[in-house]
């Protein structure tokens, strides 16, 4: 499968990424990937590892005359997000992605496109096969189950990289270079919430907000897109008029993609089903308005099912208080910064959100490129959440990169942008969790920069990929990687 993307520029790195899309691997199932990555290493002559957590190291010794050189360490992630359209089919533990081009980009046929980071870790074993490229000692780090929990860089192994630079290529903007990045931790809450019987004068009614972009929950997150959970609270809020009992609910699927469908059902009194349904028609209309051009897609559809209700809604009281929580909580933008001008500084996507027979779980994710500011935001939903008896923990939290902006890293690859492309990069730091601040924090020697080809979409299935921007990209990467061999 893919075979189209044998015959495009560059050509090593396409053949290797066409390898990543024939091989499934959404966060935790790398292994399939991490085999053939082995065996292609050994077919290479190059030395690999793992360390205990799985994550994988390949080694190749300096050119000849450049053994001195500073050791470099190209790392990328080997997970992607697992999104696909509703409707349309697909196994992401065992169907490869289906890709094709149009005007320029290269798509996926309804899901994710796994170019978060695919197209890094492509690179990276292009340049590990590329004969001609005159380098230094190379390491590959590859690391697992970055989007769902940042797993492999919090266990990777201590004292076990030699490199002295790191170049991550996980970013996702021509012409740009990062130096720093957001920290972040999940919250996670819980509750058992009081439920009672559906009464013979009660109706079920089932209501379904689709249609939103998505995106990525920090890089996307200062966009004007709706966010799924969000909105349907504010539908079913409105339906607290009629009396309404939420049953059930289930709202996006990944903490770190910004959620484009939710789904609920809500108990209500036989005589007012008329009035609610028109309620929910016009509040589809209001919300397109608030949306205009940036979400336009939004659909709210809603109908009647069972006459005679066999369900157990939440009471009335804990209905009403648990949307009241999930109406006030915070999602979004909350603060931009005041020294990165146009730059997030603190958000929180609610990315998942489920009541099942009274069981409540959210999973938050909160964002900051100040460490001590997800602390609050996660005391705040502790505060928020313990006033309806909700359990709410905090993990996986992972540290921020602070930015170097005197860095020689920097500075050789802004010297080479210029020659080789005519202008220097910006130099930026982002909203979104990438592993060089937890790199970093383990290894504190490292000198870091991230850069990558122009993706837009990511975590969603409308991501796609410039094919003009990888050919810069491969370029640059491989100009970069001979400029740090002259070194000493």
């Amino acid at each position: 499968m893919n075979a189209h993307l044998e015959a495009m520029a560059p050509s090593l790195v396409w053949r290797h990424f066409r390898t990543l899309c024939n091989t499934p691997r959404p966060s935790g199932h790398e292994a399939a990937l991490v085999a053939i990555l082995e065996e292609w290493a050994d077919a290479q002559g190059l030395a690999y590892d793992r360390d205990a957590f799985g994550n994988l190291r390949l080694r190749k010794p300096a050119s000849p005359g450049c053994e001195q050189a500073p050791g470099v360490v190209l790392q990328g992630h080997l997970d992607m997000v697992a999104q696909a359209n509703s409707g349309h089919a697909h196994d992401f533990t065992r169907d490869p992605i289906s890709t094709y081009v149009a005007d320029g980009w290269l798509h996926a046929e309804g899901t994710t496109l796994g170019a978060d980071n695919g197209l890094g870790v492509a690179a990276i074993l292009a340049v590990l096969e590329d004969p001609d490229l005159r380098h230094g000692p190379l390491e590959a780090l590859f690391t697992l189950e970055e989007e769902t929990s940042m797993g492999g860089a919090l266990n990777l192994a201590e004292n076990w990289l030699e490199g002295s630079l790191l170049l991550n290529l996980d970013s996702e903007d021509r012409g740009q270079v990062y130096i720093g990045c957001a920290g972040g931790a999940d919250v996670e809450v819980d509750a058992q919430l009081p439920s009672a019987a559906a009464g013979e004068h009660e109706r079920v009614v089932e209501i379904a907000l689709t249609g939103l972009k998505g995106g990525h929950s920090g890089m996307d997150i200062h966009k004007p897109l709706g966010n799924a959970n969000r909105l349907l609270v504010r539908v079913l809020r409105s339906l607290e008029a009629f009396d309404a009992r939420l049953i059930s609910y289930h709202g996006g699927t990944l903490r770190n993609a910004i959620p484009r469908e939710a789904f609920a059902q809500v108990a209500l009194p036989a005589d007012e089903v008329d009035a609610a349904l028109v309620a929910i028609a016009g509040l589809e209309t209001i919300l397109l308005r608030e949306l205009g051009s940036g979400d336009s897609g939004l659909k709210i559809s809603a109908q009647r099912l069972s006459e005679h209700p066999d369900v157990e809604p939440l009471t009335l009281d804990a209905s009403v208080m648990l949307l009241a929580a999930l109406h006030a909580a915070p999602c979004g933008v909350e603060r931009m910064s005041a020294d990165v001008p146009g730059v997030v500084e603190t958000s929180n996507n609610l990315g998942v959100l489920s009541l099942e027979k009274g069981r409540l779980h959210l999973c938050a994710l909160v964002r900051s490129l100040h460490d001590s500011a997800v602390v609050a935001m996660a005391d705040r939903f502790k505060a928020l959440f313990g006033l309806i008896g909700a359990r709410v923990k905090v993990e996986n939290g992972y540290p921020g990169w602070a930015p170097n902006p005197d860095g020689e890293l920097l500075a050789t690859f802004n010297a080479r942008h210029a020659a080789l492309l005519g202008h220097e990069p910006e130099v930026k730091v982002i909203h979104a969790g990438l592993e060089c601040g937890i790199l970093g924090s383990k290894y504190p020697h490292l000198d870091m920069i991230s850069f990558g080809p122009l993706i837009r979409g990511a975590h969603s299935p409308d991501e796609r990929v410039e094919l003009a921007s990888v050919e810069e990209f491969w370029l640059m990467l491989r100009a970069l990687i001979e400029d740090l061999a002259g070194q000493r």
